[in-house]
Parts: C-alpha cells; sequence; structure tokens
C-alpha cells in the first residue's frame, strides 16, 4: 500500500557528538586519564527556520547549555546513563552535555568537583565550535551528581585547576535532585546504621561518602563538612531548584530542607527553589514524568 504523508514541520533534529574528550586529568599515580563528556546539539533546523520566514544565510543563536552530571554513589558511571530521560532539555532549545566524572575508585574528592569545573571551562574554551552560548551554561544533577552540580553551583574558587584555566568554571543555573547536599548529615546517617548493625557496610570508611572522601576515618567528620555545599552559600552561587522526594530512604528529605532553609536565612530567597515530590523515593520515576520535567525544563527557561 501506498501513502502519501505530509508532515508538519514542528520540531528541530537531534545530533549527539560523543566521547569528546574535556580533560587529561592527572592521577595520584602520575598516569593520566582522559575524560569524556557527549553533546546533544540541534542540527538540521534549516526548515524550521524557513517555515518562520528566515533566510538560510541567518545563523541561528549559539545555544544556551545545560550539562547533566549523571549519579551513581561516586562509585563510577556511565556518563550517558539517564540522557533519555534528559532529551526533553533538548526539545526545548538547550545544548545537552553529558560527561563523566572520576569515581571514588580512581580519585579522592575534590577529583570529581575538578572535574565538573573543568568540564565548564572546556565548554566554554569551545563555544564557537560547538555553537554555544559561554554566558549561558546550567548544571543538572541526581544524587552523587546532584551534590557536584550544586558544588559547582556556589561559583567559589574551590575544585579549580589548570585546564583551560582562561575561562570562568561559573554556572548561571543549577538543578539539585534528591543530591546529598550536607555530607556531615549523610556520615552521621551512616555512623548510627553502622553502629546499630542495619549498614551494608561494616565501616564508615566504605561507605560511598567515607570512599569519596577518603583518609583516615578519625578526620572524616571535618572533611565532610568542608565539603558540603550547604557551607557555601554565598552572593556569587546562582540560582538553585531543588526536586526531593518525600519517601527517600538514601538521601534523607531533610538534607535538601536544610539546604533550602540555609539559602532563605542568607537572604537568596529569589535564588532558591524546593519541590517536595509526594510519594517519590531516591530517583524514582515520579522525577521524569512530563509535570516534573515541565517544572526543570522552566527553570532553566527562566535563568537561561
Amino acid at each position: 500500500m501506498k501513502t502519501v504523508i505530509h508532515p508538519r514541520i514542528q520540531r528541530s533534529m537531534l545530533t549527539l557528538l560523543d566521547n569528546i574528550t574535556y580533560s587529561h586529568a592527572k592521577q595520584p599515580d602520575g598516569s593520566v586519564l582522559d575524560l569524556k563528556l557527549s553533546i546533544l546539539l540541534h542540527h538540521g533546523n534549516q526548515e524550521l527556520r524557513l517555515a518562520s520566514g528566515l533566510t538560510t544565510d541567518v545563523p541561528p543563536e549559539p545555544l544556551p547549555v545545560i550539562i547533566w552530571v549523571p549519579g551513581g554513589a561516586w562509585r563510577g558511571t556511565d556518563k550517558n546513563q539517564s540522557i533519555a530521560e534528559m532529551q526533553f532539555l533538548a526539545e526545548r532549545g538547550f545544548a545537552l552535555v553529558s560527561m563523566y566524572y572520576r569515581s571514588s575508585a580512581q580519585a579522592h574528592y575534590p577529583a570529581q568537583l575538578i572535574d565538573v569545573k573543568t568540564a565548564v571551562r572546556f565548554l566554554r574554551a569551545h563555544a564557537e565550535q560547538y555553537h554555544i552560548d559561554p554566558q549561558r551554561i546550567g548544571m543538572i544533577g541526581r544524587s552523587a551528581g546532584g551534590y557536584l552540580a550544586s558544588m559547582a553551583a556556589m561559583n567559589n574558587d574551590l575544585g579549580e585547576s589548570d585546564e583551560w584555566s582562561d575561562y570562568s568554571s561559573d554556572i548561571q543555573a543549577c538543578c539539585d535532585l534528591f543530591g546529598p547536599v550536607d555530607l556531615s548529615q549523610l556520615l552521621q546517617k551512616t555512623t548510627a546504621e553502622v553502629n546499630s548493625g542495619r549498614s551494608r557496610w561494616n565501616s564508615i570508611k566504605k561507605s560511598h561518602e567515607g570512599a569519596l572522601l577518603g583518609g583516615s576515618e578519625e578526620t572524616l567528620p571535618k572533611r565532610a563538612y568542608e565539603a558540603s555545599p550547604i557551607h557555601y552559600i554565598n552572593d556569587a552561587m546562582c540560582p538553585i531548584a531543588i526536586f526531593h522526594g518525600d519517601q527517600d530512604p538514601i538521601v534523607p528529605l531533610k538534607i535538601s530542607e536544610d539546604f533550602y532553609d540555609a539559602m532563605v536565612s542568607a537572604g537568596l530567597e529569589n535564588r532558591a527553589e524546593f519541590y517536595e515530590v509526594t510519594g517519590a523515593g531516591h530517583g524514582t520515576r515520579e522525577f521524569f514524568q512530563d509535570s516534573t520535567k515541565q517544572l526543570i525544563a522552566d527553570f532553566f527557561t527562566r535563568q537561561l
């Protein structure tokens, strides 16, 4: 059967540029680890521009960028994990970047923050090549990635390195999906579970946050405090939207509540949005429904 169809041109095509090296990270043993990212870009939008009455020689505006920082308890993750659930941001007109950062087995904190900030500087250094706007860079992360995105959102000098050092690592908007932004609270929860025998770990050092921070168990509380975004809230930080489930068994809801309250107490309520997601656990499907995605997309549209 032959059928003639007449599709309406309503969206542009998307192209995934994969395995782009953004960093040559120096390891503790002296070796170098190449870190990769992917970019999901609008491509082939000539038809849309023609339909809008634009000529083909009018260049489209550079795209605002959103960096996706996946989770994985800092133990390691594929850079494209859950990127399909983030495609809605590309559909809304953002260049979507997904990145790999070093696991806790490869290096301890602050290596992971260094990687995230290096990716930001790399994108600014290559903005013209990828047709992105270096003045409009946002970040979204889930769980461990939400923690790193929130650290980057403080826009301070922590976690800087020599790579692409001529460019800023500041970001203009951040979405924190249930990130453990107060490692002290998370460590206290783990300690209580270990001491009661309810933990999967037989020592605090083997926990996710213990593996991230490394070092001696005696100094973990101090270093957990020093590595927590909640203690770096400042006037230079970018707007942050927090999403956290009220049934999260891994990262307590109170961690995000305290983060939001701290921003409000600092007089930065106009830069803080907090969404408590009813019935949601840790990364459960409630976060990836159209209604939740709409809130995230609208936040980035307002801020970028």
